[in-house]
């Protein structure tokens, strides 16, 4: 690990709003937040966001300046990437922002059933080829449903044609109600202000004359799920910073 690295997160070690918590402690201790997030941590009743995956934190950070309403939480397994949105939060004096360190995986051991409201995935690793690393696949929806509310909403925001269609179709499948669907978010006329924020390798993707692809659904209890049966065509490229890594780790 480089030292630039390590200093990173020595710096994040001292921040209060910053939780990292190795796998071991949480099978020995559990986390002591988990069902307690509004009146333990932010000290409102406010709705809770994640954003899964978040990097460095573009996402988390823009939506809590927009909505201070909300609470968001970043969370991602690369505690180096999210320093960058960590320290300006921090330095902002946002208190409607967190981020957690871990696994996407382990996610319910942070959050209590009913505890999230909604969900962000910002251009996730669209894992063309393994199903079950796909963060909109019914295996991860199963993690997601065990933590948000009844009408809690799952948010796809990708540059991947292939993530897209799946996700329609994931969706489709499942009779998930979609409040929102576009194919190029940017040409639509219908770009909001929470549509607006860009990440950085966003906007190398739109200069690179990439269309954005946008779903907001519902993710209803289900006692059943089913993976779509439909072919869909690979993207021809690979974006910007991604490597043949788990969709785990951030996709930005």
């Amino acid at each position: 690990m480089g030292k630039n690295k390590l200093a990173k997160f020595d710096d994040m070690a001292g921040y209060p709003h910053v939780f990292q918590y190795p796998f071991a402690t949480l099978q020995e201790k559990g986390f002591e937040l988990k069902g307690h997030w509004h009146e333990r941590f932010f000290k409102n009743d406010n709705p809770i966001v994640l954003e899964l995956g978040c990097g460095k934190g573009e996402y988390t950070v823009g939506l809590g300046k927009l909505f201070p309403n909300k609470n968001f939480i970043g969370v991602d397994i690369k505690g180096a990437r999210m320093w960058t949105g960590a320290k300006e939060s921090l330095e902002a004096g946002m208190t409607n922002v967190a981020f957690l360190r871990t696994s996407i995986e382990l996610i319910a051991h942070f959050f209590a059933a009913g505890e999230v409201a909604e969900i962000w995935l910002t251009f996730p690793d669209p894992q063309m080829k393994k199903v079950n690393k796909r963060l909109t696949s019914t295996r991860f929806m199963k993690m997601y449903r065990e933590i948000l509310a009844g009408d809690g909403i799952v948010h796809l925001k990708t540059d991947s044609n292939f993530m897209y269609t799946y996700t329609s179709e994931m969706v489709k499948a499942n009779r998930y109600p979609v409040l929102f669907s576009n194919d190029d978010l940017y040409h639509s006329g219908l770009t909001d202000d929470i549509l607006s924020i860009k990440t950085y390798y966003e906007q190398q993707w739109l200069d690179r004359g990439l269309t954005i692809k946008y779903i907001k659904f519902v993710c209803e209890e289900r006692e059943e799920l089913v993976e779509p049966e439909v072919e869909i065509e690979y993207d021809p490229y690979r974006s910007f910073n991604r490597s043949k890594r788990s969709a785990l780790a951030s996709g930005k």
